[in-house]
């Protein structure tokens, strides 16, 4: 097979993983900076350049579109679905995705366990959000924010206010959550591949750090899940129609609530603390299903 990886870093650890997999496997795989590629969006010809060349005819491309460069990327992850090409993950999944207000509103609607979620756009009626949320502690996300970035625990619901009218008085859309306390600084990766938890680890922040992020200093190790929080994971991925992806969730004292669903999903972390061999199952499941024109969107919004 003869597969793309759209990606910016071609030197990152996840992406030479995959690249080295594919290529044990008799594969040709060619990394592809998104931003570099330029389309021609033309009647029933829909062409991608990159460096002054048409691209060639790939089987499948995996899709590795920084936060930053969203909305570039989905557009030219786009072309390559209306070129037949079969996407890991298709645009208007990472779309879902991406969007953390949409991502929570489809949860919620399938039921899926989620922290207490509150949205307005009005600050006067910063009281009333913050009530909504259960009180301080709360959490504020920034909706763009990705890695840690623009998310702030405010303790009181004096500075809760204080963060929530800074953040809007910047013309910034946020969310207010419930600080899930009895987490204790730690959070859950369940890694999914085609409706499957192939791998899962737990991830605990570094000191005086409610943030549990690897590259902030939090740690890593193998953890096994209950079958609900197996279950959760799963249908998590279903709701934003994601083949490959990474669920964030908290252990509540009411069951596993969902934080996040990443569409990229590193695999240097989960790699190093299960011993799992991640980047090869999802070339296995590329070979499994990748299919000319076999795209559910076939581009569409």
């Amino acid at each position: 097979m003869k597969i793309a990886m759209l990606a910016q870093n071609a030197d990152l650890y996840s992406h030479q993983r995959m690249k080295e997999a594919a290529e044990a496997r008799g594969h040709d795989f060619d990394i592809i900076k998104t931003l570099r590629c330029y389309m021609n969006i033309a009647s029933r010809r829909p062409e991608v350049y990159y460096n002054g060349e048409k691209l060639p005819h790939y089987d499948a491309v995996i899709p590795r579109i920084g936060a930053s460069v969203t909305f570039y990327g989905l557009a030219v992850l786009r072309q390559f679905e209306m070129m037949g090409v079969y996407p890991l993950n298709e645009s208007v999944a990472i779309g879902r995705s991406r969007d953390k207000l949409r991502s929570m509103q489809l949860m919620a609607r399938d039921g899926i366990g989620l922290p207490v979620t509150t949205f307005a756009h009005d600050p006067k009626i910063t009281d009333e959000v913050i009530k909504l949320a259960g009180g301080a502690p709360v959490v504020v996300k920034l909706l763009e924010g990705t890695q840690g970035i623009g998310v702030v625990l405010a303790d009181t619901d004096r500075s809760a206010k204080s963060v929530i009218e800074a953040f809007r008085g910047a013309d910034v859309n946020i969310m207010v959550q419930e600080f899930i306390k009895e987490a204790g600084g730690t959070d859950i990766r369940a890694f999914v591949i085609g409706g499957r938890v192939v791998a899962a680890m737990k991830r605990t922040g570094a000191a005086g750090e409610f943030r549990s992020n690897l590259h902030r200093g939090g740690s890593a190790e193998v953890v096994r899940l209950s079958p609900e929080e197996r279950s959760t994971a799963i249908r998590a991925a279903k709701a934003m129609g994601l083949n490959v992806c990474g669920v964030d969730m908290l252990r509540a004292n009411h069951g596993p609530v969902v934080m996040e669903v990443n569409s990229s999903p590193g695999l240097e972390g989960v790699e190093a603390a299960t011993g799992i061999d991640i980047a090869t199952k999802i070339i296995e499941f590329i070979e499994k299903n990748a299919k000319i024109g076999k795209t559910k969107t076939k581009g569409k919004g």
